[in-house]
Order: structure tokens, then sequence, then C-alpha cells
């Protein structure tokens, strides 16, 4: 567009330059008019000189705008490349940072559930301990009750005891009376089953639970089954 301005500017200068000399024909002599046609000439000269040289400048500035114009395409695209590369790693914290917490949730489950389990170890294992306890507490109280109460106890699966009650009924000594006493997951003293059947059984085994006199409880149960076969 500079190129083409310069050009115009150029054939207007002409045109009013042959304007000029033709007047001044009609008005001067032919040496006059010779001697400005020489300097006319060497005016045009200078003029088309500078004319080339500016316009090579224009050209070359035109070259450089256009360069301009790539640099500051190439550095936008460059730019919004590294918009897009940001983007990208900020997603790709955002996600590290959602494993991070996913990881630590997780860690910290397994730990509760570690703890949890070891309690219910350390509960079932003390419920364990206190059972063996008293079923060996139990035992050692075999021969006291097979000499003061004729009872005979018996260990029997589950972790059960067996009572059997003898010299209850008067008119046959040998008839067993019984009754079967477990340990609960509680913990507490459960009768499981009594034979014959005592009304009186849960209100003897409430009360065993509250006072844990099992001497008593035992000798309640006795005096029930004689209570029973005088019926």
């Amino acid at each position: 567009m500079a190129n083409t301005r310069t050009e115009d500017e150029i054939m207007l200068f002409e045109r009013e330059m042959k304007e000029f000399w033709t007047k001044l024909k009609s008005i001067y002599g032919t040496e006059h008019i010779n001697h400005t046609l020489a300097l006319r000439d060497s005016c045009k000269e200078s003029i088309k000189a500078l004319s080339e040289k500016w316009s090579k400048k224009l050209k070359e500035g035109d070259l450089m705008i256009d360069k301009i114009q790539e640099y500051s395409n190439e550095i936008l695209q460059q730019s919004q490349r590294v918009s897009e590369n940001e983007e990208h790693l900020t997603e790709i914290k955002s996600n590290l940072n959602h494993e991070e917490d996913q990881k630590k949730d997780l860690t910290d489950s397994i730990q509760e559930l570690k703890e949890e389990l070891m309690k219910k170890k350390e509960i079932i294992s003390s419920k364990n301990k206190a059972t063996k306890e008293r079923v060996e507490r139990l035992c050692k109280s075999k021969v006291l009750f097979e000499e003061r109460l004729g009872l005979e106890i018996r260990r029997i699966p589950n972790e059960q005891l067996q009572f059997i009650f003898r010299h209850i009924d008067h008119k046959d000594p040998d008839k067993p009376y019984v009754f079967t006493l477990s340990i609960n997951e509680q913990g507490d003293y459960e009768v499981t089953s009594c034979s014959p059947p005592l009304d009186c059984i849960a209100e003897f085994q409430l009360k065993v639970r509250e006072t844990n006199n099992f001497s008593a409880f035992v000798a309640n149960i006795r005096k029930a089954f004689t209570a029973l076969s005088y019926k």
C-alpha cells in the first residue's frame, strides 16, 4: 500500500512538472529553457533515486512489519501452549492431591480397623481367660460338691459342664437330677438344660449373675430338685 501511494505521488509530480515546463517555454528563451531542462532532468534523477531509496526502505519496513507480526503470532501460540500446559499441570496436581487424600483416608481406615480388631482380640482373650478361670474354679469345687451334695460334675462338649445330683429321691437314691451350665458370649452363667425342669431356674440364673455366688446357686438348685421329689 505504501509503495502504491509513493508511485502515485511521483506520477502527479511529473505531470505538474511537464505543465510547468510547457508554460515556461512560452515565456523564456530556448537556451534558458534548455538550461532549466537540464536542471529539471537532474532534479528528476535525484527524485527518482530518492524515490527508489525510500521505496526500498518502505519494502524493508513492510518486511520488518511482517516479521514482527510473525514473531507476535509465534509468541501468542507459545503463550497459548504455556497456558494449556499450566492448566494440564494444575489438573495433574489436583488429581495427585485427590489421590493423596484417598490414600490418607484408606490408611486411616486400615488403622482404625486394626485398632478395632486389636480391641476385639483383647476382649475375646479376656473373656476366654475369664471363662477358663471359672471352669477351673468349678472343677476344683468338684470334690467338695460330690462329698457334700452327692454331686457329679462332668465336662461335656462346647465348653459346658453337666451337674448330676443323686441321693435326692429317697425312693430312688440313684435317680439323676441334671442341669447343664455354660458361660455365654457376655461372660455370664447360663443354664442350657434342666431335667427334670424347674420353674425357678431362671430366677436362680439371674441371682448368680448378680451375686457371682456359685456355691449358693448350686445349693439352691439341689434344694429345688429335693422339693420337687416330694411332689
